[in-house]
């Protein structure tokens, strides 16, 4: 108990909140399911009983899988995890069952219209994901067991995601005869799975460059100049010509890499430049 973060136990009963405004406002009164466990649960719940309701699936089918993963996992992440499902069981149960909301036929905010359900609740379900996962938990079961099985599998862990989800959306097309509503769940996938992109990785990713050059020196200290900020000079031998070299690694914005580019060449034409992605960058000011 010692090591859990209040402040981040406060965004994961937001995440829960949110992700379950997602699903039960825009989603399960359409019959539109969600990925993973969430979705699973949404066509349980369709097909059983009344007393077998989503947020008792939810729990039911999560809660194991994160168990299950402990050891891999960690009991921090696996608290975290199930605290956030938790929330999530708890707040789905709420508007469907006690607050004055009708959820039974149609969305309150969207109506029937499917196409306006599936990408407001990937949406709003995507930024409760994504919440809990930029703080230390997770709102499905199927992300921890696909961590533990894909390298015994072979696979990637978003290729076991996705295949989950593929034979997840053909199941719903068989039990309920109809195409439609799983067609429009993978816009609803799609939707929730780029906005937990962007919660988690940031909408605008830095860029990292790699450049190998003979003139190091005239090059940091041309782009410190410019972009008032450091580089690092990484000492480094060629694979095939075994001369010394020197790599500078330099971190931009997508806006300024142009420029950089442009220093880079006008000071050594020859230098050898590569461009990568990186989601966050951390750094004490």
């Amino acid at each position: 108990m010692k090591r859990l973060d209040y402040r981040k136990m406060i965004m994961l009963t937001v995440a829960g909140i949110i992700n379950a405004i997602g699903i039960t406002i825009f989603l399960n009164p359409v019959k539109l399911y969600d990925s993973g466990i969430s979705g699973t649960s949404m066509l349980i719940a369709q097909v059983t009983p009344d007393y077998i309701s989503l947020s008792l699936c939810l729990l039911l089918l999560n809660i194991p899988l994160f168990l299950y993963g402990f050891k891999r996992q960690g009991g921090l992440f696996t608290f975290y995890a199930i605290y956030t499902v938790a929330i999530y069981s708890i707040a789905a149960w709420l508007i469907t069952d006690v607050l004055p909301v009708d959820v039974s036929i149609a969305s309150p905010l969207a109506g029937t219209d499917l196409l306006l359900c599936a990408v407001f609740g990937g949406l709003i379900s995507g930024i409760g994901s994504g919440l809990a996962i930029r703080n230390g938990g997770a709102m499905d079961g199927v992300e921890v067991m696909a961590v533990i099985f894909s390298k015994r599998l072979g696979v990637t862990v978003g290729t076991f995601v996705m295949t989950y989800n593929v034979i997840l959306y053909i199941v719903c097309g068989i039990v309920v005869e109809s195409w439609i509503l799983p067609l429009y769940s993978i816009v609803t996938y799609m939707a929730a799975l780029k906005t937990v992109d962007f919660i988690v990785e940031g909408l605008d990713r830095a860029k990292s460059a790699m450049i190998i050059t003979d003139k190091p020196d005239e090059i940091c200290k041309e782009l410190s100049s410019a972009f008032e900020t450091g580089t690092t000079k990484i000492d480094a031998v060629g694979g095939y010509s075994n001369s010394y070299k020197t790599v500078v690694y330099f971190v931009v914005n997508r806006f300024q890499v142009t420029k950089m580019k442009d220093i880079v060449r006008e000071i050594d034409p020859k230098a050898y430049i590569t461009i990568t992605e990186v989601a966050d960058v951390f750094a004490n000011q």
